[in-house]
């Protein structure tokens, strides 16, 4: 177990430092995602500073169709895995633009962020996000920071009703409210 968790853990690290870090490979999501992967549509992802496992991940899901977006698949489905990993890395070096928010409702969501609801059943989101929302790149958690506000609540609501598989994320957005989700949204998009 101990060999095989190397070679992959070696693999792994082979394919990131291999992969160039340089935009030819992005140039076909820059009309979505943005040239430095910062989305200036709302309801589309930003890239930039996502973590690079987590942005491979994602690929691959859309490839598969685990996760089923008419758009995505037929460019995840162009892609080999070192041209995901390209990308990957490419878009994890970019800096995020990050929004201050002034929210009125921040405190609300700041507590539910990182205190979670224990009444409630909800775990802290920094558990898995990161106190400053940056993710847990080897775990696939996403960074949250600097992400579009309407694209996080679509997902967290696609989480609530099924629509996104994920299971821990579906159990925590079931658990939601619809202003939960609004002020969460509107509060990791800010974090730094």
């Amino acid at each position: 177990m101990k060999i095989k968790f190397a070679v992959f853990t070696i693999t792994i690290a082979l394919i990131i430092n291999t992969a160039q870090a340089d935009s030819s490979k992005a140039a076909v999501c820059t009309a979505c995602h943005g040239a430095t992967g910062n989305s200036i549509n709302p309801i589309w992802p930003s890239l930039a500073g996502q973590g690079a496992e987590y942005t491979v991940q994602q690929l691959k899901a859309f490839k598969s169709k685990t996760r089923n977006n008419a758009v995505m698949w037929p460019f995840a489905n162009s892609l080999s895995d070192k041209d995901m990993w390209t990308i990957a890395v490419y878009y994890s070096k970019q800096k995020s633009n990050i929004m201050p928010s002034e929210s009125e409702q921040n405190p609300i969501a700041e507590r539910l962020y990182r205190g979670g609801d224990l009444e409630r059943g909800i775990p802290a989101c920094m558990a898995c996000h990161g106190p400053a929302g940056a993710g847990n790149s080897p775990a696939k958690y996403p960074a949250l920071r600097g992400q579009n506000s309407p694209y996080t609540k679509l997902q967290l609501k696609d989480y609530r009703t099924g629509n996104r598989k994920h299971p821990m994320m579906e159990m925590i957005a079931q658990k939601l409210t619809d202003e939960d989700i609004e002020i969460l949204s509107t509060y990791v998009s800010a974090l730094y």
